[in-house]
């Protein structure tokens, strides 16, 4: 049986796909990378943008995805509660 992932681990999940790549991917790399159809890469990516976790560039004819400081911020206390929640059994 799978299990679902929630809002807070797919935003996750897409913020540490961006650090991995080095703090910048294109949108189409980010989708499978993060497991995203392109309705929900597109929902997800308007929610990043308007909180500022990720900003797009335009380079040579190509648009990418850049993580903020306010991302990396995201994914660090992300993983600190984690971290906690498995402490306890959670």
């Amino acid at each position: 049986m799978s299990v679902r992932r929630t809002k807070i681990e797919i935003i996750n999940d897409m913020l540490s796909s961006i650090q991995t790549k080095g703090g910048r991917i294109k949108p189409t790399h980010l989708m499978y990378k993060a497991n995203l159809s392109h309705k929900l890469l597109n929902t997800y990516l308007d929610d990043l943008l308007r909180n500022e976790m990720v900003k797009e560039v335009r380079q040579k004819n190509y648009k990418y995805l850049i993580i903020t400081d306010k991302g990396h911020d995201f994914v660090n206390e992300f993983r600190r509660v984690k971290k906690f929640q498995e402490s306890f059994g959670i």
